[in-house]
């Protein structure tokens, strides 16, 4: 039902700007140039690196643990945990494990997913606010008293962030100007914990890094629910059909590093307690660090 007192804590500990590790969906990454990188970053200054995961892919909580024991005092958090990988009851005992052994230094993102990987597991994809609430409801029942822990849901619909305000810690948005995320801090209140999901495109050239935020936008739009909110936003028909300048640039951060600060910060001045920052899917492993660390200085004076 969430608690207040891992809400202020994970406040705490996440910090305002997070970094997540590039993803590949198609193939692994070396676990030793991961270990590597989170290094990396925990000198660079990032307080909270975030992770993804696939169904049938590697196993967000398993990676987690070997980055956690790779350094310090990283905060790691799923982003996110996928419903169709695993039991809920699983996923609690192994979520458990990790707030024992490493206090303070982690937080459960979990997330519906899409048809096709329920799908892959032989199943019905169905309401996916009843699977969330099915899975949440599981997760809360009868068990050995596990460790505290931050839960937190990824929602961009107005149902979803009710359900993240009611059965968990918080929630986390992706994809959505600061607009949304004014909304969403509102649909949630004050006590619960906002993290929210920034898609970047860094890049010296303004002109192709804006051309890189397109696309992503141009994506986006194309699955029917992304679409249906960003209409709930404002932008005209035009501006959607047309992927304007001011839709872009509302959306991405993209450009040189104070510009994605700036933008990072509209989010938290709209309510975000944490932004998480989100190379597009299929960057480079290697460059997704490398621009992380080239984006350092530009986020410490952020609040």
């Amino acid at each position: 039902m969430g608690n207040t007192a891992v809400v202020d804590a994970a406040r705490r500990a996440l910090g305002p700007v997070g970094i997540a590790l590039a993803a590949s969906l198609t193939s692994p990454i070396d676990i030793d140039g991961q270990r590597a990188a989170v290094v990396r970053l925990e000198s660079a200054g990032y307080r909270t690196v975030w992770t993804n995961e696939t169904v049938g892919g590697k196993d967000a909580l398993v990676q987690l643990a070997v980055l956690l024991a790779a350094t310090r005092r990283t905060v790691f958090g799923t982003g996110i945990a996928n419903v169709w990988a695993r039991e809920p009851e699983t996923l609690h005992g192994a979520a458990s494990v990790l707030a024992q052994a490493y206090p303070g230094r982690f937080v459960l993102g979990i997330g519906g997913g899409y048809p096709q990987q329920a799908a892959a597991t032989g199943r019905e994809f169905g309401s996916p606010l009843s699977k969330m609430r099915d899975y949440l409801d599981r997760m809360d029942g009868p068990t050995m008293p596990p460790a505290p822990y931050p839960r937190i849901i990824a929602a961009n619909g107005p149902k979803m962030l009710a359900l993240a305000g009611e059965l968990a810690d918080g929630a986390l948005p992706a994809g959505g100007p600061p607009a949304f995320t004014a909304q969403a801090r509102q649909v949630l209140g004050p006590d619960k914990l906002l993290v929210v999901g920034l898609t970047m495109v860094p890049g010296s050239d303004p002109a192709r890094a804006r051309q890189g935020a397109r696309e992503r936008v141009s994506a986006g739009l194309a699955q029917p629910w992304f679409a249906a909110a960003v209409a709930r936003l404002g932008f005209s028909e035009q501006e959607i059909a047309e992927v304007s300048d001011r839709l872009v640039d509302t959306m991405i951060a993209h450009g040189e590093p104070a510009a994605i600060a700036a933008k990072a910060g509209e989010h938290l001045a709209a309510g975000a307690d944490h932004v998480a920052l989100l190379p597009p899917i299929g960057t480079d492993f290697a460059t997704g660090v490398d621009q992380a660390e080239g984006l350092a200085p530009a986020l410490r004076d952020l609040h």
